[in-house]
């Protein structure tokens, strides 16, 4: 059995509400709780703490979110989505949910494959928009967001890539290596950056055709259910239809989606501290040390108050980001905002919650009993969301750009 899987109780609803929220997005966060809770909720644990395999990816929870109609939540309706006004908040509030119980499974099959590769496609409008976006709304195929590189992943400009794309009479010839790609060894199509002359460009490439090579799957601390691997692409031809936007407007592509996916891992961060809280207040309300509840000790009173007041907050500068995105306004350094605030405090809950439960934060299973514990699980998640997709630091730096300007800050 799970720790305390029946009776947690979400204790943001005491103090927390969605009261400014639209009633569309409040409406699609019932929807998507109630399908965390009916389809990842039984297998969280089995998805958290199971290694990564080259067959490990779970098809199974990827045709459900489709089935359930998720993956139509970010889109216009001209490509099957639910053409909503606020898209990118009721997205980020989806991936919440699903990050809840799974992380790794949310960054993965929500992140990576509606924001990085979808939105990409969405904002980059002509042909392969109508093309290849009704599929990923649709769920008809996995697919992969490819930037990162063994020597580039913060700085991707042309200068840092050495995956080339080089110009022939019918197309392009692309070879190169890209590490740490989420979903590598199940997708279908990478949106893959390239370097093109002095300048990026981004393309849509066939992970079946010839010279694509996968390798076998990261083996990492945590998030185990977001595959990642490396792509080795050797002499491998691309035609002028599989390029997305304009020759050159690579990074431009790249770094829009990226900011968007940074919102993503604010959510996410949400999603790991509530669940840490709710599982730790459980665990602390009724397990007594000296004849008194551990959480009748006004220590741990005032860190789970901290830390319900960052929560708060964290989770209104995610929805302030996505508001931003919605209608149309920069979003930079919110995104770097709620990126830094979620994922940090995501790994400052787990580690006191933890500490708090004391020996059942600690295990993993109890094989005496045969209790499985969670804690420890969120705790090996919520360290890489503040590396991946930009580290905090460099986050930090970008929003002091906006305090004191480039030319102090470079």
């Amino acid at each position: 059995m799970n720790d305390l899987d029946v009776v947690v109780e979400r204790r943001a609803t005491r103090i927390a509400n969605d009261l400014l929220l639209p009633e569309e997005t409040r409406k699609i966060r019932a929807e998507a709780r109630r399908f965390a809770a009916d389809v990842i909720r039984p297998v969280a644990h089995e998805l958290n703490c199971t290694p990564e395999a080259r067959d490990g990816f779970r098809f199974d929870l990827f045709k459900a979110i489709a089935d359930a109609g998720l993956y139509r939540v970010p889109y216009p309706a001209d490509v099957g989505g639910l053409g909503l006004e606020y898209p990118m908040l009721a997205t980020l509030t989806v991936i919440e949910e699903l990050g809840y119980y799974s992380p790794g499974l949310a960054s993965a099959m929500y992140d990576g494959q509606a924001i990085l590769v979808g939105k990409s496609l969405d904002n980059a409008g002509g042909a392969a928009r109508t093309k290849w976006l009704p599929g990923i709304v649709r769920g008809e195929y996995v697919a992969s967001f490819a930037t990162s590189e063994p020597e580039a992943s913060t700085d991707l400009s042309a200068k840092s890539l050495r995956t080339t794309a080089e110009r022939t009479a019918n197309g392009w010839v692309i070879n190169g290596r890209k590490r740490w790609i989420t979903n590598s060894v199940a997708a279908s199509r990478v949106l893959l950056l390239c370097r093109t002359g002095t300048a990026t460009t981004t393309f849509f490439v066939n992970m079946n055709d010839p010279g694509v090579t996968v390798s076998d799957p990261d083996l990492k601390m945590g998030n185990h259910p977001q595959l990642t691997a490396d792509i080795t692409f050797r002499d491998v031809f691309v035609s002028d239809e599989d390029m997305i936007g304009e020759e050159g407007n690579g990074l431009r592509t790249a770094l829009g989606a990226l900011a968007l996916g940074r919102m993503g891992i604010g959510a996410i961060g949400c999603a790991l501290a509530q669940r840490a809280i709710d599982l730790s207040a459980a665990y602390i309300t009724t397990r007594t040390v000296f004849g008194q509840a551990i959480a009748s000790f006004q220590h741990w009173q005032f860190t789970f108050a901290e830390h319900a007041i960052e929560l708060e907050a964290a989770r209104s500068l995610y929805q302030k980001a996505a508001l931003c995105s919605d209608k149309g306004l920069n979003t930079e350094p919110w995104a770097a905002m709620c990126k830094v605030k979620g994922s940090s405090l995501a790994v400052d809950v787990a580690r006191d919650a933890i500490q708090a439960c004391g020996g059942y934060g600690f295990a993993r299973e109890t094989r005496g009993d045969g209790t499985a514990w969670q804690l420890e699980a969120i705790y090996r998640d919520a360290k890489i969301g503040e590396i991946y997709e930009g580290a905090n630091e460099v986050q930090k730096w970008l929003i002091a750009r906006y305090i004191f300007g480039r030319n102090i800050t470079g």
